[in-house]
């Protein structure tokens, strides 16, 4: 067997027109969806497949021990996560946050808080998660000094500072004195007469009453501006200007206070911007875990088994995006029958040029899974079948499954798939089942080819639709083989679909080519989506012929040409009948000792977690019967160090300074620091 030697660092980048073609980019927007931040949607918008196996394994573990910390009710606490980087390395050179941007930075910091005290209340088990969160420092109380010189709203508190407290209370005294004075204007009778309405208003910061315009001289004080009518002029009365002159030195002084405490906050920031940033980091990676975890347990999904030897087995995979389509699809229509009675239309099938009619009223479709395999027995696959049964969505699921997989992703598919890491996955899919064939459009696809077999290599994966169509059946059969042929040269993984008949025999003249098939029912004329391999695709052309009432005649003749390559096609029958029997008997063989390795891997785990278990017993044991006064151990009563004062051996008691006081805590309740 052929085994890829995958490199320890990534290599270059995927080929960007495969991601195109396979829809990576709305499996990224799936993926943004179930994150709870920008952070986390950004990782997800820019997720690229990796090619270093002991990251991948490292990133499915991680989204695999989510997957169990959300099961056990163990959800990270989001709340208050923002994108507060750059602002923290602003505050970090000295630049002076405002409310608005210390607020933000507050609800980041208490996340972080949150998020320590998370780690400490998370099962053992879920070790990878723990690590991962390990460097985070609980930077709460930082966050708890900004929310309490800041109020929801922006505002800065008078117990901020001592001296703003004190302004603010000159302010409401000095207001005080305003509206006393204000109201004792109001009450004298010969004022009252010459005002437009009997009430002081605001202009600004001063108070104005509103005199008219006739009687502006009888007034003193300053005008500070006139009605649109120009019949009332408004003005601030002379014994309140005074007032007013020192309300304007005191709102600077407030203003320079306030931005006294705003620059004190942001030192306070600057100083732990660096945790933060580290800490934000680790969050969004966290985030971006999550949003995995989520997807995987909304779509039934597992983890894929990863290996470098090239053995790619997918069961029962579905393709993720058409069940996000079904999803919505039946979701509409539920909607749509919670307004109407009317009956609604089922959603396409799977592939777009779809010639088979709709039923009006048809419960709304679903994936069906597909069994796929290469690299075991079999390097090339070739699959055949009638337009919409499901080839090109055979292709696309296999790459986006392994894209997904690479990308330290759990797959729509059966526990126990496996899934190599392949340096590139180049496709070539199109639509090349239209009415009609252009050259260009043969072209374009043979210069695709060109340039995947420039760079393909024993550590690609590569997807050809349609693989000859597009020109003359002969010389397209001729073509595609040749291109099989270097394909199998190469050493790469290949799928490849065809209508061709003569490129079903090939997999018949080459040990590491297989064929496969999907199904058609002739019965209800509908393709069943379902991929068989070691069967190649029949045409059932006069079955389906006679379905449609074809003339009895018409059909005789067919028959009686048919019977003319009676012997070829007996031949290839048996042939065929030989394969599918070998088949079935490899994949009970292949399941049986996959499963068998399954359970010797568990049970390698288990027998080293019980000698770890014994082993760090063993040691602990040791601590605690070697414990003298001066060691620093750990106390769980507390959660905290302290320092062994005394050790009472008999009681098999220990007595620890921890904090202030000092402590006879039993042996079981000692770990080491």
């Amino acid at each position: 067997m052929l085994t890829l030697e995958v490199e320890s660092a990534p290599a270059a980048a995927m080929d960007a027109h495969t991601l195109d073609l396979l829809g990576f980019d709305k499996v990224r927007e799936l993926l943004a969806g179930y994150t709870a931040s920008s952070l986390g949607r950004d990782l997800a918008r820019q997720i690229e497949p990796s090619t270093d196996v002991g990251v991948i394994r490292e990133e499915i573990a991680l989204t695999s021990e989510m997957v169990t910390a959300l099961g056990l009710g163990q959800a990270p606490p989001f709340s208050g996560l923002h994108d507060v980087r750059l602002v923290a390395r602003r505050a970090a050179i000295g630049t002076m946050l405002t409310a608005e941007q210390l607020l933000e930075v507050s609800e980041a910091l208490n996340c972080t808080g949150a998020m320590y005290r998370y780690r400490m209340r998370l099962a053992e088990h879920l070790s990878g998660v723990i690590d991962h969160l390990s460097g985070i420092e609980d930077l709460g109380t930082v966050g708890k000094s900004i929310g309490g010189c800041i109020d929801g709203r922006g505002h800065v508190l008078d117990m901020a500072s001592r001296e703003l407290a004190s302004v603010r209370q000159k302010l409401y005294d000095l207001e005080e004195k305003v509206k006393a004075e204000i109201r004792r204007l109001l009450r004298d009778p010969e004022l009252r007469r010459i005002l437009s309405y009997p009430n002081a208003t605001v202009h600004g910061d001063h108070y104005v009453l509103p005199v008219s315009v006739n009687h502006r001289h009888k007034v003193q004080g300053i005008v500070h501006r006139m009605s649109n009518t120009g019949e009332t002029v408004f003005i601030e009365p002379a014994s309140i200007a005074g007032l007013s002159a020192e309300r304007v030195q005191l709102k600077a002084d407030e203003d320079r206070e306030v931005k006294r405490v705003l620059r004190r906050l942001s030192s306070e920031v600057g100083r732990v911007a660096k945790p933060l940033i580290y800490a934000l980091d680790v969050i969004a990676k966290l985030d971006l875990i999550t949003a995995k975890a989520r997807f995987s347990r909304d779509f039934h999904m597992y983890p894929a088994d990863v290996n470098t030897e090239g053995r790619l087995w997918l069961r029962a995979a579905r393709h993720p995006l058409l069940e996000a389509l079904f999803r919505n699809a039946e979701r509409g229509t539920r909607n749509a029958e919670l307004n109407t009675n009317e009956p609604t239309l089922p959603a396409e099938p799977p592939d777009s040029d779809s010639s088979v009619p709709r039923s009006a009223f048809r419960v709304p479709r679903s994936v069906v899974p597909i069994d796929i395999r290469l690299g075991i027995g079999f390097n090339l696959l070739v699959v055949t079948g009638p337009n919409t049964g499901g080839k090109t969505v055979t292709l696309k699921t296999t790459g986006l499954l392994c894209l997904m997989a690479q990308c330290g992703m759990h797959i729509p598919a059966g526990e126990g798939s496996l899934v190599p890491v392949f340096r590139h996955i180049l496709a070539d899919i199109g639509d090349e089942q239209s009415l009609e064939q252009s050259l260009s459009t043969f072209s374009s696809h043979v210069s695709r080819i060109a340039s995947i077999l420039q760079v393909a290599d024993d550590q690609s994966l590569v997807l050809l639709d349609e693989l000859g169509a597009g020109t003359d059946p002969t010389e397209g059969a001729a073509l595609g083989r040749a291109i099989l042929d270097q394909l199998d040269s190469i050493g790469c993984r290949a799928i490849v679909t065809t209508h061709l008949g003569d490129l079903k025999t090939y997999a018949f003249n080459n040990p590491r080519a297989e064929n496969g098939a999907v199904e058609f029912d002739v019965e209800t004329m509908r393709p069943t989506y379902r991929l068989h391999i070691g069967q190649f695709g029949m045409s059932n052309a006069l079955k389906i012929a006679r379905r449609l009432k074809l003339p009895k005649e018409l059909l005789r003749k067919a028959h009686k040409y048919l019977k003319k390559r009676k012997g070829k096609t007996g031949e290839l029958a048996r042939l065929q009948q030989l394969r599918e029997e070998a088949e079935k008997a490899k994949v009970e063989a292949l399941a049986a000792k996959h499963e068998a390795d399954r359970e010797k891997e568990a049970f390698e785990k288990q027998r080293a977690a019980l000698e770890k278990e014994a082993a760090d017993k063993a040691a602990l044991n040791e601590l605690r019967a070697n414990l003298k006064p001066g060691t620093m151990v750990t106390v769980s009563r507390f959660g905290s160090t302290g320092r062994v004062v005394k050790v009472d051996a008999k009681k098999q008691t220990v007595t620890v300074s921890v904090g202030i006081g000092q402590w006879e805590i039993p042996f079981e309740e000692i770990f080491p620091a």
